[in-house]
């Protein structure tokens, strides 16, 4: 096995894809690491691997989506009630504009991934953000092109759902703090 080749030539794919869902260089790190040591021993056990990258994104990807559920798990705790801020996109834009929007879409987004069952979030990853095929998303996950339709037809309408719920509360939120009065407004009346 040629795993400085792999890391070589797949590597930077598979750190793109943990930052991608992640939105964090140090949170990708850890993904990259712990997914390429996922891998090892993977082929330690004489696994056959058809597709090495597309087998490292999809490691990769799942240990994402299990951080952003252990950093939703833990904000929600430390702030119950709260809609949890999933950390923004920090990768710069032209205009400062189109950098918030993409980064509350991108924040939206991961936080509904996290919603998703394990093998509708690989299907989505590998296909939507990565640019697999449906073949070769099939071959990932060991199902036939017409499940893999199936599982991305129902984790869009899931994340669609997810997302509308995640900006309604948001809405709702901004609507409290126009319509409750603060405390120096009581006090001056």
């Amino acid at each position: 096995m040629d795993w400085e080749g792999i890391v070589r030539d797949d590597g930077p794919e598979v750190w793109r894809a943990a930052y991608r869902l992640l939105g964090n260089e140090a949170d990708a790190d850890e993904c990259f690491q712990e997914a390429f040591a996922a891998a090892l021993e993977f082929s330690r056990r004489n696994q056959p691997v058809r597709h090495w990258r597309a087998f490292l994104i999809r490691l990769a990807s799942a240990k994402a989506i299990d951080r952003l559920r252990q950093r939703i798990s833990r904000q929600a705790r430390e702030a119950p009630g709260a809609i949890v801020n999933v950390l923004a996109d920090d990768r710069p834009n032209s205009r400062p504009s189109d950098q918030a929007e993409q980064a509350e879409q991108s924040a939206r987004l991961r936080l509904a991934l996290t919603h998703l069952p394990p093998k509708q979030a690989d299907a989505f990853c590998l296909h939507c953000l990565e640019g697999y095929s449906y073949r070769e998303v099939a071959e990932q996950l060991g199902a036939s092109v017409d499940d893999v339709g199936v599982l991305l037809h129902r984790a869009r309408a899931a994340l669609r759902e997810r997302i509308a719920w995640i900006i309604s509360s948001e809405a709702g939120r901004s609507l409290n703090r126009i319509e409750s009065p603060s405390s120096t407004d009581e006090v001056s009346k």
